[in-house]
């Protein structure tokens, strides 16, 4: 999905880490309030976990996001290099929930308590876009950095 990146809105880099997985992990949120092509601000979150999996952290990562934002009347994209989170809430989102947070295997669904969170901060102003990582994408980056740093700075 491709939106036009006009007017105010909300710009978000998620990214999660785990040494060890499962292990200690981080999650980073690099925020920027944008009008069109300007950058209004910019806001840095973390946090850590002692004992999780990078797929929690990714998940962890956007929770922490959408919790964040105080506007939410804005458009929201969030870039994300996880294709778990992103296919998640793009493509299996739904069908998990039709089928009782259970896949196709009818397994409970892997982080359900974290899905099921999402699925109530998500809403149509949210937009979900894969990036690829280590590609060059500053924040992105930055993203990564913070959430290594917090895996580490777990107990």
């Amino acid at each position: 999905m491709s939106i036009e990146l006009t007017g105010r809105y909300i710009l978000v880099h998620t990214d999660g880490s785990c040494i060890g997985n499962p292990g200690p992990g981080g999650w980073a949120v690099v925020l920027q309030s944008m009008d069109g092509s300007l950058q209004l601000n910019q806001k840095e979150l973390s946090g850590h976990v002692p004992d999780t999996t990078n797929n929690r952290m990714e998940l962890s990562a956007a929770i922490a996001a959408l919790e964040a934002i105080k506007n939410k009347e804005l458009p929201v994209i969030i870039r994300t290099d996880s294709s778990y989170l992103a296919n998640g809430m793009t493509k299996w989102l739904e069908g998990w929930k039709r089928q009782g947070w259970k896949n196709r295997d009818g397994k409970p669904v892997p982080n359900w308590d974290l899905w099921e969170r999402l699925d109530i901060l998500n809403d149509s102003r949210v937009h979900w876009q894969w990036v690829r990582a280590h590609d060059g994408n500053e924040l992105n980056e930055v993203a990564d950095k913070l959430a290594k740093a917090a895996a580490h700075s777990a107990p």
